[in-house]
C-alpha cells in the first residue's frame, strides 16, 4: 500500500505549501514595514484554498443550507491603519501572524509523522 494514496498525504501536503506561501508573503510585510505606501498583505484562508481544490461539505440532508465558500486563495491586500507615509504593515499583527502559521507548521509536520508511524507500525517496520 502506498501511503500516499491517502487524502490525508494530499491534504497535508497542501496545508504544508499553503503555510510556506503565506510565511513568504508575512516575510515581505515585515520586510516592507518602513517602505512607504506599502499595503499589507496576506493570503485569504486555507478553506478557500480547499473550496477551489473542490474538496467541500457533501449535503447529506436535502434541509440542510449549502453554505458558501471563496474561490480565489491569491493574496488580499488588508485594510485598516495606515501611517502618515501610507505603510499599513503593524509588526505586532504581522509577527503574531507568524507565529500562528508557525504553530500550524508543527501541527501539520507532527501529524505527518504521526500517520507515517502508524503505516510504519501497521506494516511491522
Amino acid at each position: 500500500m502506498d501511503p500516499t494514496s491517502v487524502g490525508f498525504f494530499d491534504l497535508a501536503e497542501s496545508r504544508m505549501s499553503y503555510l510556506d506561501r503565506r510565511s513568504a508573503v508575512l516575510a515581505d510585510n515585515v520586510a516592507n514595514a518602513d517602505t512607504p505606501g506599502w499595503r499589507s498583505r496576506d493570503l485569504k484562508p486555507f478553506s478557500a484554498t480547499l473550496a477551489q481544490a473542490g474538496v467541500a461539505p457533501v449535503l447529506t440532508n436535502p434541509m440542510h443550507l449549502p453554505g458558501t465558500s471563496a474561490n480565489d486563495p491569491a493574496l488580499q491586500v488588508l485594510t485598516g491603519e495606515r501611517s502618515p507615509d501610507g505603510n499599513s504593515v503593524q509588526l505586532d499583527v504581522e509577527l503574531k501572524k507568524v507565529a500562528d502559521t508557525d504553530t500550524a507548521h508543527m501541527l501539520v509536520s507532527d501529524l505527518w509523522k504521526k500517520y507515517l508511524g502508524m503505516f510504519s507500525l501497521a506494516l511491522g517496520k
